[in-house]
């Protein structure tokens, strides 16, 4: 499956050098059934040691890299206690300094924010809190294995509020025993906090987790896909109706207030990623760090690589890929910054699919390329296989 057509030179440094970076922080206060991320629960006395191992790798950067937008997620990096937090932030600032009109974003669950501990946030630059709220029905958190409650999201927005206003909140749908009523509750209560973006994601059973394994032991049910389908819809249009801009498959914000560093990845723009799991995109190569949290402390302070998988993409193949990620996004493909982000004409690649895609109403042509409908979200990790891969 080769383009008839030879790339034009890529002249942009975008996709080579990293101007985005992402950090890893795996400890939790406990490992929710439903979560298949690398989280390490249990062992804080590794935390210590975790902090010096993710410091050995930011000064193996050599020099100081700046960037536009940094992300420490996890895990729950807010878990970590004062100095901690202080000790990594510092060599963060060092080793990654934010540009000026940057964003930087932390990742938190409600029960593990304090003032103090937003304080300090702010104090070293912080200025976006992404809050883990997930459903705001308490028999739904107990459902999702949370151990916070609904009183600690008004208790996380009211002292965020006044120091880091820029709060997004991750809301879940398609719980086990959630009906269209509970989720409609969970949207309305939503907006009526001081918020400006909010994903939204349906619960997903990853293989292996307990979650999972309740499943397949017929202990816990999953609601049915139409009622999926219908609580995504309803999860559209009214946020939409909130003054919420769909601005990407699961994620919407009020103007100005899209995340920026999630935009890199749909963008499929080079990123750099520090920490255990921790995935990067450098000069053309994507990297994965091991998802041992102890391997990982071990190979890194032993002075190793704790690199397990790498590949390097063709040119083909990364602008196959870079179409399929930017299907995500409600803009789009723009033609002209696709062709000069990757050498190739969007056009050649989609070929005679664009005509039965837009009869199908699963894509809509606009004045600068083209997007998913609304239906087309509705598929949209098999369509932007379809659209970028088949032949």
């Amino acid at each position: 499956m080769k383009l008839m057509e030879k790339p034009t030179p890529v002249k942009n440094e975008y996709w080579l050098t990293p101007r985005s970076a992402y950090l890893h922080i795996p400890f939790c206060a406990h490992h929710c059934g439903y979560c298949d991320f690398a989280v390490t629960a249990g062992k804080d006395y590794l935390m210590d040691l975790y902090i010096e191992a993710i410091v050995e790798e930011l000064r193996r950067l050599s020099n100081p890299q700046p960037v536009e937008t940094i992300f420490l997620g996890g895990g729950t990096p807010s878990y970590l206690s004062l100095p901690q937090l202080s000790r990594l932030l510092v060599e963060v600032n060092r080793w990654l300094p934010l540009l000026a009109n940057g964003e930087f974003t932390i990742e938190a669950t409600p029960e593990s924010l304090s003032a103090d501990k937003i304080g300090l946030l702010h104090h070293h630059g912080v200025n976006r809190v992404s809050l883990g709220v997930q459903t705001f029905q308490a028999p739904l958190l107990q459902s999702l294995d949370r151990i916070h409650s609904p009183e600690h999201v008004d208790k996380a927005i009211e002292w965020l509020q006044p120091t880091i206003p820029n709060i997004s909140i991750d809301l879940i749908f398609a719980i086990p025993k959630s009906t269209l009523a509970t989720w409609q509750s969970d949207l309305q209560t939503a907006v009526r906090y001081p918020i400006h973006h909010i994903s939204t994601y349906g619960l997903t059973y990853e293989k292996g987790t307990p979650l999972w394994k309740q499943r397949e032991r017929g202990q816990i049910d999953s609601i049915s896909e139409e009622l999926e389908l219908e609580m995504y819809q309803y999860g559209i249009h009214f946020l939409r109706e909130q003054g919420f801009e769909h601005y990407e498959i699961s994620n919407f914000a009020h103007p100005e207030y899209r995340c920026r560093h999630n935009e890199t990845y749909w963008a499929n723009w080079a990123y750099w990623g520090f920490g255990v799991g921790a995935a990067r995109y450098v000069q053309g190569s994507r990297e994965l760090n091991t998802r041992n949290t102890e391997d990982y402390i071990r190979k890194v302070l032993a002075g190793e690589d704790p690199t397990f998988q790498r590949e390097t993409l063709s040119p083909e193949e990364r602008a196959r890929e870079t179409l399929a990620m930017q299907l995500r996004r409600a803009d789009g493909i723009d033609y002209e910054q696709f062709q000069f982000q990757t050498g190739f004409d969007a056009r050649v690649i989609l070929q005679d699919k664009i005509e039965t895609y837009l009869q199908a109403d699963l894509i809509h042509c606009h004045p600068k390329g083209l997007a998913l409908t609304e239906k087309g979200f509705f598929v949209a990790d098999t369509l932007a296989v379809k659209l970028a891969w088949d032949s």
